[in-house]
């Protein structure tokens, strides 16, 4: 075997890796659209019945970031930086996992009433998380990088709306919420929201680095 046809077999394609991105980025969909149902329902019962079909979702999201862990294992030479991806993989994960414990809080805490509040950050973190997978999208090959710019900045716009909506309605619920226990539990929820939003931001954070080192 001479040495291209070695470096051949050592090099993955890129496809390899950004296969499996793409792979978690359209999951991550999947769980952000589940996530604005589970809001948007007007009963507990409505929502517990949502809320039961994110966990399969998440694990789906897990064997997705253990096959990118894996490939990162076998191949001598990737892409793009090992640690890169090795983030890019965390940071998609993170962002499943908050909405897995969001639909976990809902049940567990018999979530009954929404606030308008609450179904304008989980429409933002299914924004955030779409522009997440353009991100992703116009990454591949590296061909659009001013798709990829586009999307970074949307994200950053989406992060700031929700900590503004974030903030008003924890100032909303600490002066009109007389049960302390239920300002305790919507609490959590507004604040787990607002953090799936930060959480996009660090993905496109990842997703800038990347652009920026192999532009």
């Amino acid at each position: 075997m001479n040495f291209n046809k070695i470096l051949t077999f050592l090099v993955p394609k890129n496809s390899l890796f950004f296969e499996q991105f793409t792979k978690s980025s359209n999951n991550l969909v999947l769980g952000a659209d589940l996530l604005l149902k589970v809001i948007s329902k007007g009963s507990f019962e409505d929502r517990l019945e949502l809320a039961e079909q994110m966990h399969p979702i998440e694990l789906k999201g897990d064997e997705i970031t253990h096959t990118i862990f894996s490939e990162l294992s076998a191949n001598f030479i990737t892409p793009f930086d090992r640690e890169d991806i090795h983030e890019l993989a965390s940071s998609l994960d993170t962002i499943l996992d908050t909405m897995d414990g969001i639909c976990k809080r809902v049940k567990l805490y018999k979530l009954e009433e929404v606030s308008p509040e609450m179904i304008q950050l989980v429409k933002l973190v299914k924004s955030g998380v779409m522009e997440i997978q353009a991100a992703i999208d116009g990454l591949k090959d590296m061909k659009d990088p001013a798709r990829v710019r586009e999307a970074i900045g949307r994200i950053d716009e989406i992060e700031k709306h929700a900590d503004n909506i974030h903030n008003e309605s924890l100032a909303s619920l600490f002066s009109n919420e007389k049960d302390a226990i239920a300002l305790i539990k919507k609490k959590e929820i507004l604040q787990n929201l607002e953090k799936a939003v930060d959480f996009c931001l660090d993905c496109a954070n990842v997703i800038e680095s990347i652009l920026i080192k192999n532009s």
